[in-house]
């Protein structure tokens, strides 16, 4: 009887003590994100914006113009940004909600992009990921395709591949947008 009396009273107090833990490190992430916020609103970057979706900080929407000279330029991106609670440490997850036609971008809006990955490190923010992506635009990593065609077309047929970026890239509506969960 008092192993079990005592399972339970260790039980409670690892309950009590794992509350205040996690509302901590809900706390910390908060801080970062509003943080990251800051910075993204006091010193913006041309070409790149994020903001929390109806004042969530775990939820974002992001926009990246596509870079000049290349097949994205002046088109606009939205991406949406879901953070865990182990962020930064995690890295976030980012998918493309505008159809985009790219190497390292599936139809799914899916990224393959090392920092969004094994590479990842507490030391990138949201504006790092931004720009990483807008790099990516332009200068995509044809040896880890998630799109093959877009892989071989970026290589081997530029004008057929402007083409289909151009073909499958629409702005999306608010209603699309709001549907997303962004």
């Amino acid at each position: 009887m008092d192993t079990i009396g005592n399972q339970s009273t260790s039980s409670m107090a690892e309950t009590k003590t794992s509350s205040p833990i996690r509302a901590s490190t809900n706390n910390n992430v908060t801080k970062r994100l509003q943080t990251e916020l800051m910075t993204l609103m006091m010193s913006s970057t041309p070409g790149v914006s994020a903001f929390p979706n109806n004042g969530d900080l775990l939820n974002w929407t992001a926009t990246i113009v596509g870079p000049d000279a290349t097949p994205y330029e002046k088109l606009t991106f939205k991406l949406s940004f879901a953070f865990p609670s182990s962020y930064p440490y995690t890295p976030p997850t980012v998918l493309f909600k505008t159809p985009i036609f790219h190497p390292n971008i599936d139809f799914s809006g899916r990224i393959c992009l090392d920092i969004l990955k094994d590479k990842w490190s507490a030391i990138y923010n949201i504006q790092s990921v931004l720009l990483s992506l807008q790099s990516l635009l332009g200068e995509p990593n044809n040896a880890s395709p998630l799109n093959g065609q877009a892989a071989e077309l970026w290589d081997k047929d530029p004008a057929e591949y402007k083409r289909l970026v151009l073909g499958r890239h629409r702005e999306l509506t608010a209603e699309e947008l709001a549907e997303g969960n962004m």
